[in-house]
């Protein structure tokens, strides 16, 4: 993964790696909003009509879901090598409350291009994804499954919905108000050097060759 240096600024995120992330995350806003209203048409009957009423919401369902479906599969490929667990994930685990707690400022020097915590979500949503997708085929052509699989069908898509759902709020939340300057990695594609020592110092390290504590220090 090239990283081009900046005056201040490290490149985080290349062009293709942005146009995934924010295909990945229209994708599954629009099969998630289709999704409510195809669960709650009462409820969410607002949504419905937006999306030009009960059979069109549900035509587009299944193809949104798609959508989410292959440029996260995209995605999965792209960072197959940055999300791939380590000896130094385990080590970084054991200082989990501290980093939820926001006790240290400073990650661990070990941290490269993601930390523990962004792989397990990395791999939550990748379980959840394939959930989604093999759980959506019995209900998108119900008539060549029986009542049975398609029942399950039902609530494993549901559970998967929610726990990406949840996932998607974490790190929305993780990415602007907890970690001010993460934001910026995802639209233009950089970060202040300062959020790179601070947060990927093993990163750091690797694309300038300097000691990130050193110039933290």
């Amino acid at each position: 993964m090239s990283t081009v240096v900046h005056t201040g600024e490290l490149l985080r995120h290349p062009v293709y790696t942005r146009v995934l992330h924010w295909s990945v995350a229209i994708f599954f806003i629009l099969s998630l909003l289709s999704g409510f209203a195809i669960y709650s048409p009462w409820l969410f009957h607002g949504l419905t009509a937006i999306l030009g009423g009960g059979p069109m919401t549900r035509l587009l369902h299944p193809w949104f879901s798609l959508g989410f479906v292959i440029s996260f599969a995209l995605q999965i490929l792209n960072w197959i090598e940055p999300m791939t667990w380590t000896a130094d994930d385990r080590r970084w685990l054991r200082r989990l409350k501290a980093y939820v707690s926001n006790e240290e400022t400073l990650e661990p020097e070990y941290v490269d291009f993601f930390n523990a915590g962004q792989k397990l979500y990395f791999w939550a949503i990748v379980v959840s994804a394939l959930v989604f997708f093999v759980s959506g085929i019995p209900m998108w052509f119900p008539r060549t499954f029986g009542r049975t699989v398609v029942a399950i069908s039902y609530v494993l898509h549901d559970l998967a919905a929610l726990v990406m759902l949840i996932g998607f709020i974490i790190h929305v939340y993780e990415g602007t108000a907890a970690q001010p300057g993460t934001f910026t990695s995802m639209t233009r594609g950089t970060v202040e050097k300062r959020w790179a020592w601070t947060h990927h110092p093993a990163w750091y390290r690797r694309v300038t060759g300097r000691d990130p504590r050193a110039d933290y220090e």
